[in-house]
């Protein structure tokens, strides 16, 4: 066979393969040149055609260095052992290694070892402990091994830029308190690092739901947090604690904040603006189980909530008219409900003073 035809037979071959995957096609194009022909000439011609038809593709697996293939999820599970100390130093994926690891729970696997061949938390801009707690909501610590437990523990009792209201909603999770991680927030107590002024937040806020009334909130409380002051801005993506209550019917969580501060039925101190309760339940979209929201709106209305009340965000509305408006099936429900007499005093604690809030 001619070299031109030999050329021909793998431009054909290889051009029938062009509704394989990528790396099949590739892997099948490499084969059919070590058949076809093997002078350089043509294995320039075959690498040629190989490059068109791989153009684009993600980099093989196998030309990563170890930490790329680490934090990889789509080169497959992590093999311990697999790392490289140098590859710490000079990979574009080590400057932030530890908090792309504990941001995606495929790779929380490769965590111990990058902690022990040397990766640094300094060299993240975020904490990984908060990537984790902003990209997860509550992920099951009793499936990973306990070496990752002890990574994760590590990485959040030796990292100030932890203590954060995300991470201490994700610390008081249900399934962290399951796994044993709230000793954290133990820890940060005991240390001095969740006190009073210490702190641009309110940690009986970023408590889960699930923990209010447990030893956590009562330690909290304790140590001089109240609720009156856990309504302030703070930075973070997950809602305050109370607002999660709402969203999720948590009823317990619910009566620990109104046994506390009953006119939170009512009107809620915001950051900006304060919020109606009534208001928020009546949105779609708003809570988590919509099938509770005629028992929610009964549970707020028999605490307090008067349906009259303004929109702070639209004056010239009322709860009422805003049902109205969305032809809620609860009008008559808020109708039938008694208008408040006395106004209620509640403290914003938004850098605004003593407030006194009507109906």
């Amino acid at each position: 066979m001619s070299s031109s035809s030999r050329w021909i037979a793998i431009a054909a071959m290889a051009l029938s393969l062009l509704g394989l995957s990528a790396c099949t096609t590739a892997s099948l194009v490499l084969s059919a040149a070590g058949v076809a022909s093997d002078t350089s000439m043509t294995w320039e011609i075959v690498k040629h055609v190989h490059g068109k038809l791989t153009e684009g593709d993600p980099t093989p697996c196998i030309a990563l260095d170890s930490v790329e293939r680490a934090l990889s999820p789509r080169c497959g599970e992590f093999v311990s052992g697999s790392l490289r100390k140098s590859n710490l130093v000079t990979s574009p994926f080590a400057a932030c290694a530890l908090a792309t690891a504990a941001r995606d729970t495929r790779l929380w696997p490769a965590l111990p070892e990058l902690m022990e061949q040397g990766a640094r938390l300094q060299t993240c801009m975020q904490s990984p402990i908060v990537a984790l707690a902003q990209a997860n909501d509550c992920p099951d610590l009793m499936a990973v091994p306990a070496e990752v437990r002890g990574a994760l523990t590590k990485l959040a009792q030796s990292d100030p830029r932890a203590v954060h209201h995300d991470v201490v909603r994700w610390l008081s999770c249900p399934n962290s308190r399951v796994a044993g991680l709230d000793s954290v927030l133990n820890s940060w107590l005991a240390s001095g690092a969740l006190n009073p002024g210490a702190l641009s937040f309110s940690p009986l806020a970023a408590l889960h739901p699930s923990a209010l009334g447990s030893p956590l909130s009562t330690a909290f409380e304790a140590r001089g947090h109240t609720v009156a002051t856990a309504f302030g801005g703070y930075l973070g993506q997950r809602p305050s604690g109370f607002e999660e209550a709402l969203r999720t019917s948590n009823w317990a969580a619910l009566e620990w904040w109104l046994d506390r501060r009953p006119q939170l039925a009512n009107r809620v101190p915001g950051p900006q603006l304060d919020w109606l309760p009534l208001a928020r339940v009546l949105a779609p979209g708003f809570l988590a189980y919509p099938d509770s929201r005629a028992d929610m709106v009964g549970f707020l209305l028999a605490r307090g909530a008067d349906p009259r009340t303004r929109l702070p965000t639209e004056p010239s509305q009322s709860v009422i008219t805003l049902a109205r408006a969305m032809h809620s099936p609860l009008v008559d429900a808020l109708e039938a409900a008694p208008p408040g007499t006395e106004p209620i005093n509640t403290i914003a604690t938004n850098s605004r003073a003593l407030r006194l809030i009507g109906p």
